[in-house]
């Protein structure tokens, strides 16, 4: 009777530990898509050559952008973007969503501040008023957690400062 639970407690044990390997967060990329509501943003990802950037170690804060903020860009806007010869500037966008290291929106709260992004310019973020702002976008989703950092969903597309 002693072997039978100790077997019994041993597939319990071993059962745990596959359900939670099989459940374990997915990397950025991989949450993004299978979120199904990020799907300009991978395709800007992997025509900018990014994909095994932020499946990279990291951590990595990305501020993602939903199809619906990329569809509040002036008609063209993506398409101009995904062309070979605008990959510089298409990186450059995409790495203005990005800051290194994992912020949660718990670390965020009530604080008015800028973070520099992984572009090299800094965004403001306003967590001050009853919600997060990161420059003119709202957050509507925070603290996606992701095995390499952590995604907040945004509704408007930031665009670095010209230079």
């Amino acid at each position: 009777m002693k072997s039978i639970r100790a077997l019994a407690l041993a597939s319990s044990i071993a059962m745990t530990f596959a359900a939670g390997n099989a459940f374990a967060a997915a990397d950025i990329v991989d949450t993004a898509v299978g979120a199904g509501k990020f799907t300009t943003l991978v395709a800007a990802v992997q025509a900018a050559g990014l994909v095994e950037t932020l499946k990279g170690t990291g951590p990595f804060t990305v501020f993602a952008p939903t199809d619906e903020a990329f569809a509040k860009l002036p008609a063209g806007t993506v398409e101009n973007l995904l062309k070979p010869e605008n990959k510089a500037k298409l990186v450059a966008v995409l790495t203005y969503h990005v800051v290194p290291g994992k912020v949660m929106s718990g670390d965020l709260a009530g604080k008015n501040i800028e973070a520099k992004t992984v572009q090299g310019q800094a965004v403001r973020i306003d967590a001050t008023m009853g919600g997060v702002k990161v420059d003119e976008a709202r957050v509507t989703g925070a603290d996606v957690v992701a095995s390499n950092g952590v995604i907040h969903v945004i509704d408007t597309v930031i665009l670095p400062k010209a230079e």
